[in-house]
């Protein structure tokens, strides 16, 4: 999951005051509490864990809320059998309208017990927050997603569009099985939408926890977002013994290379979606950071703004392509001299340049044929980022503006990658929506006691069943 909590500064004298004490739950709350209780303690990691039984667990709620065997799909595949997933289609009455996609990956990072405190795969609330593995990346959206069809079911309501939810493995693990792809390649009426909501999106707090009464300072929804590619740095030579050193060490030229890449920043860009944000974003801060990122929105050569936004990581990297050093491997003895050096180097690709065109200003920079640059598997495809349309920016807008009065919904591009690259490559444009919160430390995800507000799920869920409802409709 990628929603990153960038602006916890902003906005502070608008933001909604801290609820008093957790009331109890409503009925249908409770019921959706349930639906989340069981995505999260089925472990769903890749080394021991089952998506497939996750799968089937949902489709058993399905089922029993209402929805019929016919709107229910199940798949796997033979080589990949703990790796599936659900399609579940909510019919709509319109026969013109293109219907709306809800995604959501239910595989998680990998949690050992030992080193959390609290069982990775127990749901368990406490202060104010529900812990577990997956808590906020991403079975709470996977969970309302559920819930929203059964609510519609047992209500009868009748949307204009047709709603479809996908649940799926292998977004957390590169190289895996990754279900949303494999929908695309292999069942795309199935997924077929208009348009297709995701996680990327959503708020962020001022950081004082639910006891300080913390504060919700931000909505976004995400609009675009980077490619991933690793690509393998190689030097060699024939080694020999470490007594008679040799002018063509691989060590030291890798070095060098590496170096060479450390030192160079790939151009400043904006597109529609970053400059919006810039604007937006950086007016509602106020502070110098903010000033310099509407300057720079409007003048990209400003440097003195460059140079002040680019004191914070995540708004340079929102600004430019980054490649980093993430792995080395050198040597074969302690005592001879290395036949071999290797570096994986991870770039993140702002929108409009392939993984090739990376690879080949990588290699005008290292400016050294003896450093081969290879691009490793998986290539993932560069969709363009989707428009802001305003039959998706809008309600999200409006429903904003109800739920946290005084916070703007600014769009935001996402440094790193989701699920929505795959739709994005087959003409399905993704968006990551706003609601559900985060704190500014991240929550644990990907981490240690992983963690999601009770009020950010439960006003979340509330939030969401009337934005997809709004869109469907």
């Amino acid at each position: 999951m990628i929603r990153i909590a960038v602006l916890a500064a902003m906005l502070a004298s608008a933001a909604l005051s801290a609820p008093a004490a957790a009331q109890p739950l409503r009925p249908d709350q409770a019921a959706f509490r349930e639906i989340f209780k069981e995505l999260v303690e089925t472990n769903t990691t890749l080394s021991s864990g089952s998506c497939t039984l996750a799968a089937e667990r949902t489709a058993a709620r399905l089922r029993a809320g209402g929805l019929p065997e016919s709107q229910i799909t199940l798949f796997a595949t033979a080589d990949k059998p703990r790796e599936g997933g659900l399609v579940a289609v909510y019919p709509g009455t319109s026969k013109t309208l293109k219907p709306i996609l809800a995604i959501a990956h239910i595989d998680v990072v990998e949690a050992r017990r030992a080193d959390w405190e609290r069982d990775p795969f127990t749901l368990i609330e406490e202060g104010g927050y529900f812990y577990g593995r997956g808590t906020l990346d991403t079975k709470g959206l996977a969970a309302v997603y559920v819930d929203t069809l059964i609510r519609f079911q047992q209500a009868g309501y009748k949307p204009k569009r047709t709603v479809k939810i996908a649940l799926t493995c292998g977004e957390e693990t590169n190289g895996a099985f990754n279900g949303v792809e494999w929908l695309a390649a292999n069942q795309r009426d199935l997924i077929d939408a208009e348009f297709a909501i995701n996680e990327g999106g959503g708020g962020g707090t001022d950081g004082k926890g639910v006891v300080d009464g913390g504060k919700v300072v931000e909505q976004a929804m995400q609009v675009g977002e980077k490619t991933f590619a690793n690509y393998q740095l190689e030097t060699r030579n024939p080694g020999g013994h470490s007594s008679v050193p040799r002018p063509d060490n691989a060590i030291y030229q890798l070095a060098r290379a590496l170096a060479r890449v450390e030192a160079y920043e790939f151009p400043l860009e904006f597109s529609e979606t970053t400059r919006t944000y810039f604007r937006a974003a950086g007016a509602a801060r106020g502070d110098a950071v903010g000033k310099a990122m509407v300057a720079l929105a409007a003048n990209p050569a400003d440097r003195d703004a460059e140079k002040t936004v680019n004191a914070e990581a995540f708004l340079h990297s929102n600004l430019r392509t980054t490649c980093v050093a993430t792995m080395l491997e050198a040597g074969h003895a302690r005592n001879a001299l290395a036949q071999r050096a290797q570096a994986n180097v991870n770039c993140r690709i702002f929108p409009g340049h392939s993984i090739e065109a990376i690879a080949a200003e990588l290699g005008r920079v290292i400016a050294d044929p003896g450093v081969a640059i290879t691009v490793l598997p998986p290539k993932r495809p560069s969709p363009p980022p989707p428009a802001l349309d305003p039959k998706v920016m809008e309600p999200a807008r409006k429903l904003v503006a109800k739920y946290w009065p005084g916070v703007p919904l600014v769009p935001q591009m996402a440094n790193g990658y989701t699920d929505a690259t795959f739709l994005g490559a087959v003409g399905i444009p993704t968006y990551g929506v706003p609601g559900m919160w985060g704190d500014p430390d991240g929550n644990g995800v990907h981490g240690l006691n992983e963690r999601i507000e009770v009020r950010s799920l439960l006003t979340g869920r509330d939030f969401l069943y009337d934005l997809i409802k709004a869109y469907a409709g």
